[in-house]
């Protein structure tokens, strides 16, 4: 596919993924119009090198996607909808805002799809999340990496897990239809440069990393035991996974996006610490939640329709990450 001059839009764009996806795509060629509130996204992660990747003033749209208006001035005239657009957080956020979020997401992938539609987009893509897997599949150490079939029958744990597999299912009925190719990606947890760091809004990697740099200021505390483990992707795997979607694997359901083992949180503290360079005593907290046990993903359908790998293991992708944040920090805090 020649991405050259294809009109792209992606919502959530300036957000981690869709940021660095948005990144890419430039370099590729294409036309991008990012659609983000900027309730976890910011301006800034649309810089590089200090310099704006879209012009700001034509390019990025700030909307609301659960209003139907705004999906629709978002979707008129674009070839391709890449759609990175939720509301998540970390887990206290997701577990203490369950119908918020879950009648905000069915909002939004609703009105963007319908929105879609009517405008004549010839592919969307749409990301879900392993968190839609049955909870009682993700309740014990070490289960067998996952198969995308496995997600069925449904029970997962969240609100999150829910609105994510309803927009997947959103997919497959719209792709029935015959007016427009679908794709879907079922990441697993992604982190990296251009992470949301706030203690409100921030996932278990940067969250730790932000508490690594900040310390003594801030205790490094680690919600739970340090037990539950996660298969990590670092961003540029997930970018790597948006790509080859759009061109190899739309109209073939969901396909996962994650590596075949897990790394407990434990592990990611150690990693925090040591991509710090300082002595840090590491302290759990087990009466936070911990959330899902364990999950990792057989990727087998990545590797057969994508050509995908994962590439940049935790450790790797933990000290790059560590990197941003540190200079991120630093710049936000010479503005104030």
């Amino acid at each position: 596919m020649d991405w050259n001059g294809a009109k792209v839009l992606v919502t959530g764009g300036a957000g981690q993924i869709g940021a660095n996806l948005v990144e890419r795509l430039v370099g590729m060629g294409a036309q991008i119009t990012v659609a983000d509130n900027l309730w976890r996204g910011k301006k800034s992660n649309l810089l590089k090198d200090g310099k704006p990747m879209i012009n700001m003033e034509t390019q990025f749209l700030e909307l609301d996607l659960a209003e139907r208006a705004a999906c629709d001035m978002a979707c008129a005239g674009q070839d391709i909808v890449i759609h990175l657009a939720d509301v998540v957080a970390g887990i206290n956020f997701v577990f203490g805002n369950q119908y918020f979020l879950f009648n905000k997401n069915a909002l939004i992938d609703n009105n963007m799809i319908q929105a879609a539609l009517d405008a004549g987009v010839e592919k969307y893509v749409f990301v879900g999340s392993a968190c839609s897997y049955p909870a009682d599949k993700q309740a014990v150490l070490n289960p067998p990496p996952f198969k995308e079939e496995d997600v069925y029958p449904a029970l997962p744990e969240s609100a999150y897990g829910w609105s994510k597999l309803m927009g997947e299912y959103l997919c497959e009925l719209a792709a029935q239809s015959g007016k427009m190719e679908t794709g879907v990606l079922r990441f697993h947890n992604v982190y990296g440069p251009r992470c949301e760091m706030s203690p409100e809004k921030s996932q278990v990697i940067p969250a730790l990393i932000r508490k690594a740099i900040r310390h003594p200021k801030e205790d490094f505390v680690v919600w739970g035991s340090g037990v539950q483990r996660r298969a990590f992707v670092y961003v540029d795997d997930a970018v790597e996974g948006l790509i080859r979607v759009v061109e190899r694997g739309m109209g073939k359901g969901a396909i996962q996006i994650g590596p075949d083992f897990s790394t407990s949180i434990r592990e990611v503290a150690e990693q925090a610490v040591a991509a710090s360079g300082r002595e840090i005593e590491i302290v759990f907290d087990p009466t936070k939640p911990e959330g899902d046990m364990d999950r990792a993903a057989d990727w087998t359908k990545a590797r057969e329709i994508l050509g995908w790998e994962p590439t940049v293991g935790v450790a790797e992708g933990i000290k790059r990450t560590y990197a941003w944040c540190e200079a991120e920090l630093h710049r936000l805090d010479n503005q104030t």
